[in-house]
């Protein structure tokens, strides 16, 4: 098998077949992991908004099909954070704690849900520059940092790609495959590739219902974004990135 067709392997689920489901953890009686990361107690953590959107935002899912597209070039207008909130509701909010799992507004396999938001804000209504953690049960966002240069290590991080740097604000998702692990062991990591296109599509309509655009990234400095986002490449790292702003 050439290295083309080891990669064709990887899209194909035939690893299934491979895999004993009887020696995977969950099934060896291993305490499922966290369905969010934790954090400390004295972090510094604030309230999104919660509203109703069906009020709030006026958009028909048909028009929202129709208009998405990728989108590069954004306003200098500012988004405000009863918009950031509704992205972050449906791309991860969470409609149900049952256990050890929550249920979101995206669909995620055996609902194991590994992603973790973070966002890189450049122009949000009464946020500082810098980066944040979204932690969906409080639907509270935590800052990591502030640092007026995050736009350029983000530029850098995405080789250049300068829209990901002027937009308002990055979200990048970052996966923790032990909580897919926990359950599939080796089949885990292709359903993960999956579950990240189910949030960026749910970003894409949402922005179309708030008149913002977005634009899906895949390309990025894997090492160098690990780093700006303080995470440790093995347990956890950067998957998949997506601008907003307002067109």
């Amino acid at each position: 098998m050439n290295e083309i067709e080891r990669n064709r392997y990887f899209l194909k689920d035939s690893i299934r077949k491979r895999v004993d489901f009887s020696r995977t953890p969950q099934s060896m009686g291993v305490e499922a992991p966290p369905f969010e990361k934790p954090w400390e107690p004295d972090s510094e953590r604030f309230d999104l908004p919660v509203r109703d959107w069906a009020e709030l935002i006026d958009a028909n899912i048909v028009t929202c099909i129709r208009n998405r597209r990728s989108r590069r070039s954004y306003l200098d207008t500012p988004l405000d954070l009863d918009e950031l909130s509704f992205l972050l509701w449906a791309t991860q909010g969470i409609r149900i704690i049952a256990g050890d799992t929550a249920f979101r507004n995206v669909p995620s396999a055996g609902c194991r849900h590994t992603f973790e938001t973070y966002l890189a804000v450049f122009n949000v209504e009464g946020l500082d520059t810098g980066l944040y953690r979204y932690i969906p049960s409080t639907h509270q966002l935590m800052v990591e940092y502030r640092d007026e240069s995050l736009p350029q290590r983000i530029i850098e991080a995405t080789f250049n790609q300068r829209f990901t740097g002027n937009s308002a604000v990055t979200f990048i998702w970052t996966t923790v495959p032990y909580r897919m692990e926990w359950r599939y062991g080796l089949a885990a990591h292709r359903v993960i590739l999956m579950d990240a296109g189910h949030v960026c599509q749910n970003l894409y309509l949402a922005c179309e219902a708030i008149g913002a655009g977005t634009c899906a990234v895949g390309a990025y400095d894997q090492e160098y974004l690990d780093e700006v986002l303080g995470v440790d490449g093995v347990d956890e790292f950067a998957i998949y990135l997506a601008p907003v702003g307002k067109i």
